[in-house]
């Protein structure tokens, strides 16, 4: 494996196996192998009828890569429950057999290191573990814990902690940056997904991921720690970008932003994150490291007060989808790429039928069309601006009406109650836009309006992007009406965005590959 510098310099992916029989596990390793795994975790106390003399030789004689053995007892969280010699032999066995890594309990590691003479000069690295059921501790109180663990003499420590808040990961971050030696940190759970992707940017010397097929919940994809993030790549001089959203699991935004970085040779990284407090948010994550963000539901009207300057498209329409760190001074400046990149794609839809109202001198083929939109929110506040910007006549449904008249006395359009859309009949050639969540994944079947009306609409736009056709597109597509995907919307305002962060031109035709063939 190479001397603890290397180790400390370099960041390796692991997959934990939770196998529930030697056979099943060895042929887990080969995948995890074959899918681009550094070394795997196998988790002893998950196999059934577990025989520690023969098993033991099986599995580290058969391993296609190194090994981090753990047996971990009910009393820490684990499937053991067996008596505590018998389990501490297993390890001892699997040391002794060549397991590279042994894996041993916080509560047990300095008797049993001192006992077996487990100091530096042995052959297997002994890594030692401690969970913390919440970061809600203060730096010194997890930097004492921290010292306490380096006090075994372990060769590495790994700290694992849930966290109820994205921003007690900032805690995880500074232990990774400052520890002395080897450190695996990070949180479990859906906010805290950041500490895996940007462990290798704080110097974290492990990072998890799962096997295809065999998802761990918490976990990201060893496929997509690879393919999407390019781990491999993140480094202390990584930029951080992400989209700022609840919930964010949806997000399609790291499979096209980072691979696009990668291409253009710019070290940034992009991804999700689950905010629950825009304030705390903004409060903790203040360093140049964390460089721009997306902005999705529901933060896209209420993250302006958080800029420091808006521009003036976005001031207009009241909603935020990009945020930039300014380099020279650190400000956050909002921006709006919502607004061109929906308008566009419905405009070009329009222009490739030949649908321009007859008349070549319209400013747009949407001058004089009625626009019926679903959906006050941020995007819908967006397709609003851009449909007025262009002449047409707007006409606002939400469920919360005031919102609804707010934002059709800021567009010279109309509102109306979201109970009507189901009886509202449109003008021949009408537009539609949904901007509404209704039909996103997992309520795909959903559509915001009578089936039968779709026929007088020319064009059905849906902003939502899961799935890429969604029931509303398919139904209208069926009823005679072009239909443009959110998915166009999502390209083109990527696009923007990646301009924005960059400061450079984003490779359009690149991008849209990756659209067509993720998407």
């Amino acid at each position: 494996m190479g001397s603890l510098g290397v180790l400390r310099k370099t960041t390796m992916v692991c997959v934990p196996l939770m196998s529930h029989s030697v056979e099943q596990l060895v042929g887990d390793m080969f995948q995890a192998k074959n899918e681009g795994a550094d070394l795997v975790e196998i988790r002893l106390d998950f196999l059934k009828e577990f025989d520690p003399v023969k098993d033991l030789r099986t599995i580290v004689g058969c391993r296609p890569l190194p090994i981090v053995v753990v047996y971990r007892p009910k009393w820490d969280g684990g499937l053991y429950d067996g008596d505590e010699k018998s389990r501490l032999e297993a390890l001892m066995l699997a040391k002794e057999l060549g397991a590279e890594y042994i894996d041993l309990e916080l509560q047990v590691a300095s008797d049993i290191m001192e006992e077996h003479k487990l100091g530096q000069q042995s052959s297997s690295k002994i890594i030692v573990s401690c969970f913390v059921d919440r970061i809600t501790s203060l730096k010194e109180d997890l930097s004492h814990l921290v010292t306490r663990m380096q006090s075994t003499g372990a060769h590495i420590i790994k700290l694992v902690a849930t966290a109820a808040d994205i921003t007690e990961l900032s805690k995880i971050f500074h232990l990774l940056s400052h520890c002395q030696i080897p450190l695996i940190a990070y949180s479990t759970g859906e906010r805290g997904l950041i500490s895996h992707l940007l462990g290798p940017k704080f110097g974290g010397v492990i990072v998890y991921g799962s096997l295809e097929g065999k998802q761990v919940a918490g976990l990201p994809t060893l496929a997509s720690l690879r393919e999407a993030y390019g781990v491999e790549n993140i480094d202390a001089d990584t930029k951080v970008f992400g989209l700022i959203s609840k919930p964010v699991s949806h997000s399609k935004g790291p499979i096209l932003h980072n691979p696009t970085f990668r291409h253009v040779g710019f070290n940034g990284v992009y991804v999700p994150m689950f905010v629950d407090d825009l304030k705390q948010f903004f409060n903790v994550y203040q360093s140049p490291d964390f460089a721009g963000y997306s902005v999705g539901i529901p933060y896209k009207e209420a993250v302006m007060e958080f800029c420091d300057e808006v521009h003036p498209l976005a001031q207009s329409i009241g909603a935020v989808n990009t945020i930039v760190k300014r380099h020279s001074d650190g400000k956050l400046i909002g921006y709006n790429t919502d607004c061109e990149a929906s308008i566009t794609a419905i405009e070009d839809a329009l222009k490739a039928r030949g649908l321009v109202n007859g008349e070549a001198s319209l400013p747009s083929p949407l001058t004089g069309k009625q626009f019926v939109l679903a959906g006050a929110g941020g995007a819908g506040r967006a397709l609003s601006f851009g449909a007025k910007i262009r002449g047409a006549r707007v006409i606002v449904f939400d469920i919360d009406y005031d919102r609804a008249k707010s934002l059709a006395l800021a567009v010279s359009g109309e509102a109306r109650p979201f109970e009507e859309l189901a009886n509202f009949k449109p003008e021949k050639g009408a537009v539609l836009a949904n901007a509404t969540p209704i039909g996103m994944h997992p309520n795909k079947n959903r559509i915001p309006v009578p089936e039968e009306t779709l026929r007088d609409y020319s064009v059905v736009f849906d902003a939502v992007y899961t799935p890429r056709k969604t029931t509303l597109l398919t139904d209208a597509e069926a009823a005679g009406a072009i239909i443009v995907s959110g998915v166009e919307m999502f390209l083109r305002q990527a696009v923007g965005q990646f301009n924005l962060f960059t400061g450079g031109k984003a490779p359009e035709e690149f991008m849209r590959d990756i659209v067509l063939s993720k998407f």
